[in-house]
């Protein structure tokens, strides 16, 4: 049949037993009326393919991106063959709040057979294995493992979901988008807390959430919520994931991403805390998709390694769970614009009526297994509660919306957390307000080893005035040329012979014996150490997303750390095969904190970081030692 113009039309194919067509209900961000787009679907096979022809303003495409994609970024994942599908956007009708949540289906969902794939003892399992074999042994500093609940919902399965769509109108607050999408394949109806990113005026714009209050849909308790404030492993969560999307940002945007909040998100089951990271961009949004597949608080970090722990782990496709919707279009001026939000909370049901609610949680060091298994019956409650499986929370009253996030205190534990970052990625800053007369125009080179990380650490030399460039550690790239070569961050054991670790050793092995200006950061660091005759092990306990007052050359610093090994020392100076070598450690136990030579120095923790706030000037310290020429003096750069 031809699509429906207007909600009346599309309820009436429905209570004729027609299928009414590609459609799309969206309410974004407490919007007063919900937007319906109605067009046709189109399957592609890469985002860059996703059809964003000039045309009037407004949206033009919304996309269901599924988590297969990440393969696009030469990630690793289950590939379940779901597909990549598209609504063109040919007709748009603003419908008031009011007016939907009269017509839409008042009635409740019924559903059978309801069971989560993984038992809560054995995903409690697995939480535990992660814990203990993969942040234990360095893989990473946390990760998001899914279970998913199905059921059969009763009745017509798109009449079912315009149900739970009225009630996630009633009921859930906070929501980023709230929506049914339908593409005849498939119906997605949801209401999903978290923006990944938006592109509009050319700002870029990402979102990351972290930290789960629990209250089970009754009125939140202040004096509990202020104790989640202050709680250790749910404000190391939000600084972790915060990291990790600071290092997209750094990607899509000229200068990074600047750091505003954190803010409290009130829902009906639960409270979020969350950032907002902003930028100034010029890529294509398709691009812009593409580099921030995809949200760490649906991952984890680093991003790369944490897609190939995920596939391990779940061993099954995740379909659309943590992918993203993307409603892509033009403003006024025919610049391009982009709504992301994280495909989470959502249910996806099939024409037969197979329902499917993912979930999942965030595993830290932190973590225990018996709370993340509840953290996952809490983050589904709200869709759940809308689909007839769980109590509902109170409706919201008509009045003005009583909220925590606006008492005094709890602001000022929100404000609080600001305190120990580093003010490079809170402040405003212009274009070479930083730069280094003795730094500025030299180039440099960084080695990635699988952790974009690097991507900050570019930003931070950029500003200090070099000219930097980033390759992988398995690119053919050449190191002449540089006036400096920092070998980067990345997951897994410094002692291991794998391909990635041998030619990480070869390049800083080559750099050393060349005399050629080196910098190691991190697993760069550990396998420095190693060339210099340090003994490198495990912690007993990991640094994964730890900040630290160290003493470093004499000098107190404060530093985030992300590091499950280290290398030790028992003195603070040493000879080695390429000289003296100086040594910042830990009196306690040894661990070596930086290292630095004629010529090469060393950090295990990472400057970059959002958690060091002295990390600038310890960067322009070790810079100044290791380049102290003026670039107009420079010979040319040797050979490695």
């Amino acid at each position: 049949m031809n699509p429906p113009t207007d909600l009346t039309d599309l309820l009436a194919a429905l209570a004729a037993g027609v299928d009414p067509g590609p459609f799309a209900l969206v309410r974004r961000d407490g919007a007063t009326h919900l937007d319906l787009f109605t067009g046709p679907v189109r399957t592609v096979d890469r985002l860059a393919d996703l059809p964003l022809p000039a045309g009037p303003a407004g949206p033009a495409t919304l996309a269901l991106v599924p988590f297969r994609q990440v393969a696009e970024r030469g990630f690793a994942c289950v590939d379940d063959g779901v597909p990549l599908e598209c609504l063109r956007v040919d007709r748009r009708a603003r419908l008031p709040l009011a007016d939907v949540l009269d017509v839409l289906p008042d009635e409740p969902v019924r559903t059978s057979d309801a069971a989560f794939d993984r038992s809560d003892d054995e995903y409690a399992g697995i939480v535990a294995r992660v814990l203990g074999e993969e942040i234990g042994r360095g893989e990473g500093a946390n990760f998001v493992i899914h279970r998913t609940l199905h059921a059969r919902v009763q009745g017509a399965p798109l009449t079912a979901a315009l149900a739970a769509l009225r009630c996630l109108l009633l009921r859930e607050r906070g929501a980023y988008w709230t929506f049914v999408v339908h593409t005849g394949a498939r119906t997605l109806v949801g209401a999903s807390p978290e923006r990944h990113v938006s592109v509009d005026d050319g700002l870029v714009m990402m979102n990351p959430i972290s930290g789960t209050f629990r209250h089970g849909g009754a009125p939140a308790d202040r004096a509990a919520l202020l104790r989640f404030l202050a709680d250790a492993k749910e404000v190391e969560e939000l600084y972790m994931v915060l990291d990790e999307e600071l290092k997209m940002m750094a990607r899509v945007a000229e200068q990074g991403g600047q750091v505003v909040g954190p803010y409290l998100k009130e829902m009906s089951h639960l409270a979020h805390t969350e950032y907002l990271l902003a930028g100034r961009g010029t890529m294509d949004v398709r691009d812009v998709l593409r580099e921030t597949m995809f949200a760490p608080t649906v991952t984890g970090s680093p991003m790369e390694n944490a897609c190939r722990v995920i596939a391990r782990y779940e061993r099954t496709g995740r379909r659309y769970y943590a992918g993203v919707l993307a409603l892509l279009g033009h403003d006024e001026d025919g610049r391009q614009t982009l709504d992301a939000p994280i495909l989470i909370r959502t249910a996806e049901i099939s024409p037969d009526g197979t329902l499917r609610v993912p979930v999942g949680a965030t595993l830290v060091r932190h973590s225990t297994p018996a709370a993340e298994v509840a953290e996952t019956h809490a983050k589904a409650a709200g869709i759940l509660a809308a689909l007839g499986l769980g109590p509902q929370a109170p409706a919201a009253d008509a009045g003005p919306v009583r909220r925590l996030a606006d008492d005094p205190q709890v602001r000022a534990a929100l404000a609080a957390r600001n305190a120990p970052l580093a003010r490079f990625w809170l402040d405003q800053r212009l274009p070479g307000a930083l730069a280094v007369p003795t730094l500025t125009g030299r180039r440099a080179l960084i080695v990635d080893g699988e952790d974009t990380f690097t991507a900050m650490l570019a930003h931070q030399l950029g500003a200090l005035g070099l000219a930097v460039t980033v390759v992988p550690w398995h690119a053919e790239a050449p190191v002449v040329g540089y006036d400096l070569v920092v070998v980067g961050p990345g997951p897994g054991d410094p002692n291991g012979d794998t391909p990635k670790m041998r030619t990480l050793r070869a390049l800083l092995r080559a750099l050393l014996d060349g005399g050629r200006p080196t910098l190691a950061v991190c697993l760069g660091h550990q396998l420095l150490a190693g060339l210099l005759g340090l003994r490198v092990d495990r912690r007993a306990a990991p640094y994964q997303g730890l900040q630290r007052t160290v003493g470093l050359f004499g000098t107190p610093r404060r530093l985030g750390f992300y590091a499950t090994f280290t290398a030790r020392a028992t003195a603070d100076r040493q000879d080695g095969p390429y000289g003296p070598v100086e040594l910042a450690r830990d009196e306690t136990d040894g661990a070596v904190h930086a290292l630095r030579g004629r010529g090469f120095a060393g950090v295990q923790f990472h400057p970059e970081s959002v958690l060091s706030p002295d990390g600038l000037a310890v960067l322009v310290d070790l810079l100044r030692e290791l380049l102290p020429a003026p670039a107009g003096e420079l010979s040319p750069a040797g050979q490695a």
